[in-house]
């Protein structure tokens, strides 16, 4: 039996699978650009805008926020939360300064059910 997944882990797992696509366009994009020319700042940047990479990445950044904050209001509602509110609290707060915080929040939040 399939888990049951709320909207914002399913609009983040959606978000992540996009953004993977589009890297490996990029990434093949690149390689022929390559052949071609010298990859510069400005024809990368063309490049992420073309392959839609800017957009996905948007968009997954916007997932990851919408999730992690689900996740906050989510755990709210368990007794270890109200145990370790201040813990809990705090970890949350750090999460935009700390990238691998960032992603095990991410992680955690994809497990909650």
């Amino acid at each position: 039996m399939k888990p049951i997944l709320s909207k914002p882990q399913l609009d983040y797992m959606k978000a992540k699978t996009k953004f993977e696509d589009r890297a490996k366009v990029l990434e093949k994009r690149i390689e022929e650009t390559q052949k071609l020319q010298e990859i510069t700042e400005e024809v990368m940047e063309g490049l992420v805008l073309e392959t839609g990479f800017h957009d996905a990445y948007v968009t997954l950044t916007n997932a990851e926020n919408e999730l992690i904050e689900w996740s906050r209001v989510t755990m709210k509602h368990e007794k270890e939360y109200q145990e370790h509110k201040t813990e809990i609290d705090n970890f949350y707060q750090n999460v935009g300064a700390n990238p691998e915080l960032r992603a095990q929040i991410i992680q955690l939040a994809l497990k909650v059910r």
